[in-house]
């Protein structure tokens, strides 16, 4: 909510505001970019020279031409038409090499500032994942990855060059006319500010709300796309593809409408630049002709300068489009730095103490929430799992039992109590130690769009194919790959032919060639048949002797006596604590304990 200054704040205010910070944001990327800095200048300095090449090309020729018609009507016995012609073809091939090498230096520049970002990029949101992107929806972020990084490669291609260009070309141009004439030079400076700087600045302000608009808006569209494709078989079911298509045309109206703003601004910005040009060109005719009619001036040098003028404002064409990518690209950087400056769940310290291979695991007293306002996830949390033994967390979904888990691999914070890992706390070592300590089979562990053999080298990137076949033997899975074309090189990824269950084997072998101490496994055989699922149990806890074994399920079926322990969690605390053997063999009426 906004305060009561905010809200009767003079406008004057908030584009001061707006100001600031448009100026704040690209200073940042400005030192983003600084790595770089030698192939931006060398961009700008070949894409300067063309531009000179080019204005000087016109101008010579103008008066080569002059010098040429006059040299014959005046029947001139001798004239050097060797320098200028030489020099015209000398500017012709600058032009043309320059085109060719601007292009290549800008785009190589360009590609390597946007492998920095998405680099630079991914390093800062690595650390916020999961507790920080769990509210982000997944097309926002990718549109924030893809689409918002792609769009600042305008600010040097688009912006920061044709602006340096242009101020740097304007100067040396205007210096070259003072040399023959300062009244054309004056008039050259004039209407050159009113074309590169009054202009765009106009523009800047007209088209800097539409545009930061549209990539809002065209990121909201690839987010409602993405979530009525992924929920088309619901919509279809309930009939609701009509409101998922009205939403849409809903956006793309807007869309069309910030969009037509920023082309009118656009195509308003070219006619007064051609119009500024032509004023330019007559005004230098009206103050030179005067000064050919009483001979002060040579009269080739009036289409020498009169082309000189016109040539000129290549130099600030680019401007008032510079000043709409600005926008476009500052709303961009806006949406960026929003994500990367929030502060990750997990700041590691610096580690006081050295953590162990193994321990007891001891947790006592453990609270934590997921926000300020919020429940309890986890309200007073003890329990005790020793070297080498098993336990078993029970309990109806929202009880806390994968908040556990994500409290012990360091993915979330906790605000009260202790966690021992081998008499360590584990606040005090870097997360990324304590993961290393603890292989765990989430409930949505991810398989990666490649082959099965480089999703199971995820865990272990020395592993041989022995290493690897006998993960995949544990997990009961190696079979099944052996029965595939490709075997161990076959090809992952959405329509694969893998089952559920087949995925869930896939994610424990992985997990068990991460050999560590402590395995954390979250409801592991979700989507097995009862049969599979208890052989599997056993042969991981067979494999799992001398470890740690924390076991998280809501399936009475899964424990037996495979476990030392069973915790029953409800609303976040342990109600319950069964030891091994003591649930009788009515498992049906176990789990209406359970779930009461």
């Amino acid at each position: 909510m906004n305060s009561p200054r905010n809200a009767t704040a003079s406008p004057d205010v908030a584009h001061g505001s707006a100001f600031k910070e448009a100026r704040a944001d690209l200073a940042r990327l400005i030192m983003l970019f600084r790595p770089y800095w030698r192939w931006m200048a060398l961009g700008a300095g070949v894409s300067l020279l063309t531009l000179l090449a080019n204005v000087a090309l016109m101008a010579i020729a103008g008066w080569f031409i002059a010098s040429m018609a006059l040299a014959g009507m005046t029947q001139v016995a001798a004239f050097d038409y060797f320098t200028p012609a030489a020099a015209i073809r000398a500017c012709a091939i600058v032009r043309t090499a320059g085109r060719y090498v601007e292009r290549l230096v800008t785009h190589e520049a360009t590609l390597r500032l946007l492998s920095q970002l998405r680099v630079w990029f991914y390093t800062r949101i690595e650390p916020l994942a999961p507790a920080r992107l769990s509210d982000l929806r997944g097309a926002d972020l990718l549109s924030r990855i893809q689409a918002d990084i792609d769009s600042l490669n305008h600010v040097y291609l688009r912006v920061l060059l044709p602006m340096a260009v242009a101020a740097v070309g304007v100067l040396a141009i205007v210096a070259a006319a003072a040399a023959f004439s300062a009244s054309t030079a004056l008039v050259m400076l004039v209407f050159l500010v009113l074309a590169g700087v009054v202009l765009p600045i106009a523009i800047l302000i007209k088209a800097n709300g539409p545009a930061r608009d549209g990539v809002v808006l065209r990121a909201r569209m690839r987010e409602t796309i993405v979530d009525g494709l992924q929920g088309l078989g619901d919509s279809r079911v309930y009939g609701g593809e009509q409101a998922y298509a009205s939403r849409i045309d809903q956006l793309s109206e807007r869309l069309v409408v910030a969009q037509s703003t920023v082309s009118r601004a656009n195509g308003f910005s070219q006619g007064a630049l051609v119009a500024l040009a032509s004023l330019a060109m007559w005004a230098t005719l009206c103050f030179t002709i005067p000064h050919v009619a009483d001979a002060t001036l040579p009269k080739a040098d009036l289409a020498m300068l009169s082309l000189l003028v016109l040539a000129s404002f290549e130099a600030v064409v680019p401007l008032p489009l510079a000043m709409q990518m600005l926008g476009e690209s500052l709303a961009a950087a806006r949406r960026i730095f929003a994500l990367v400056d929030a502060r990750p769940a997990i700041v590691d310290t610096q580690c006081t103490a050295a953590l162990p291979s193994g321990g007891n695991l001891e947790v006592r007293g453990l609270r934590m929430r997921y926000r300020d306002d919020a429940a309890w996830a986890l309200d007073d949390v003890s329990f005790e799992l020793p070297v080498g033994g098993r336990v078993a967390i029970v309990g109806e979904s929202g009880a806390g039992k994968s908040s556990l888990a994500n409290v012990l691999l360091r993915l979330w914070d906790y605000q009260a109590g202790s966690i021992r890992l081998g008499g360590v706390e584990l606040r005090q070592c870097a997360a990324e130690e304590v993961r290393a300590r603890i292989a765990v089979v989430a409930q949505d562990s991810y398989l990666f769009n490649a082959t099965i053999r480089e999703n199971l080298l995820l865990a272990r990137p020395d592993a041989d194919d022995a290493l690897l076949e006998a993960a995949c033997r544990s997990a009961l899975l190696h079979d099944f790959i052996m029965t595939l074309p490709q075997g161990y090189d076959t090809q992952l990824g959405e329509g694969t032919g893998l089952s559920g269950g087949q995925a869930r084997r896939l994610t424990i072998a992985r997990a068990l060639l991460l050999d560590a101490p402590f395995l954390i496994l979250d409801e592991p055989t979700e989507g097995l048949d009862s049969v599979t699922e208890q052989a599997l149990l056993k042969t991981v806890m067979r494999l799992m002797e001398g470890r740690s074994v924390l076991l998280i399920t809501h399936r009475l079926s899964a424990l037996t006596e495979l476990v030392d322990e069973t915790l029953v969690m409800r609303g976040g605390k342990i109600v319950e604590r069964v030891a091994r053997g003591a649930w009788g063999c009515d498992c049906e009426s176990d789990a209406q304990t359970v779930r009461e």
